[in-house]
């Protein structure tokens, strides 16, 4: 017999989040308990307003649905993923649930060196939007502490003072000391984009993550098959969740790679399908965290060590651990940074 309890909480940033859509002070979070045979784990349902496809408009009819959800997996005994599929944040939560329920209640959802708290994985140090010197110094502490890939999040300041910051980078660290990617979040024009990408090219930058808008197949993929520096799509993978549609937008776009966030992209089963699919095209990915509580970071990390594993080297973006001032702890385990790796401890 299994039951699924429903608990929210609202964490509060140490400072405020800032990206191109705004900035976040809150997080408002849902956590599914599963409990069957004795077993019990803990699932992270969270949405990202004005990003996410599953919002559904206000925090009564995300609860209403999150309900009658569960009630259905509980019936059930299991998790209906065809039918959750338009729910990507509601289906994470109840794989990540159900996975610690599998593991009988371990925080090694899949038996991986990770899991074991054997293996680091490496994560790139995220930079917030800013004014310029705010970013310089969180960019001076992410490297002070030891990180050799740094994210900067960009277009919410003059974009040249976000361009000399990228050239102070390079004329102090070269890329074999620091791998640097940025993020537009869908910042720029068609317009202005590719002669953004051209003026960030000199500077030995990784790669781009959402270069413009989402919703724009034939601009971004004009500017994935002419860039001179690879182009990650991120938002634009939103909303996309069924198979065909998937195949549809990498035949069609074509990026050089997909950045997947497990809330927003389908969830754990929705995520490897993402990857899967791109590699059987040559497109490269990674995996980041959407700036859940140690709950659901750590079923990212989880699925992280479980698909790219051991041994990863392709940093992930499994930062967000620190942004609370009220986090949730972990049952009898401590997600640890050390130097620019992530610890299950």
């Amino acid at each position: 017999m299994m039951q699924i309890t429903i608990s929210d909480k609202i964490l509060h940033f140490k400072q405020p989040a800032g990206t191109s859509r705004g900035v976040y002070t809150t997080r408002h979070s849902y956590y599914v308990t599963i409990e069957k045979d004795g077993v019990r784990g803990i699932g992270e349902c969270a949405t990202l307003p004005d990003l996410s496809c599953d919002t559904l408009g206000s925090d009564d009819a995300y609860r209403q649905t999150l309900s009658q959800l569960c009630q259905l997996t509980a019936s059930m005994g299991s998790i209906p993923f065809d039918l959750l599929r338009p729910y990507p944040s509601m289906l994470f939560g109840l794989e990540t649930a159900m996975a610690q329920v599998n593991a009988g209640g371990s925080l090694d959802f899949f038996h991986t060196p990770f899991g074991r708290g054997e293996e680091g994985i490496p994560m790139n140090g995220l930079v917030w939007m800013g004014t310029f010197e705010e970013m310089y110094a969180r960019m001076k502490a992410k490297l002070d502490a030891g990180f050799h890939c740094i994210k900067l999040k960009i277009g919410a300041i003059d974009w040249d003072r976000e361009l000399s910051l990228v050239q102070f980078i390079r004329q102090h660290f070269s890329k074999e000391d620091i791998e640097l990617r940025v993020d537009a979040n869908g910042g720029f024009t068609p317009e202005n984009a590719m002669s953004r990408l051209e003026q960030l090219a000199k500077y030995d930058v990784h790669s781009i993550e959402q270069p413009i808008r989402q919703h724009q197949w034939k601009e971004m993929a004009a500017l994935c098959r002419n860039t001179p520096l690879p182009i990650a799509l991120d938002e634009e993978l939103i909303g996309v969740n069924l198979k065909m549609m998937k195949e549809d937008l990498l035949d069609t776009i074509r990026p050089q790679y997909i950045i997947l966030k497990p809330s927003l992209h389908g969830g754990m089963r929705g995520t490897e399908e993402w990857i899967a699919l791109a590699r059987s095209r040559g497109i490269g990915s990674w995996i980041t965290s959407a700036l859940e509580s140690n709950i659901g970071l750590n079923a990212i990390a989880q699925l992280a060590a479980k698909i790219y594993g051991p041994h990863i080297s392709m940093p992930q973006g499994l930062g967000t651990g620190q942004l609370f001032t009220d986090n949730i702890p972990l049952d009898h385990a401590v997600l640890q940074l050390r130097g620019d790796k992530l610890w299950l401890k």
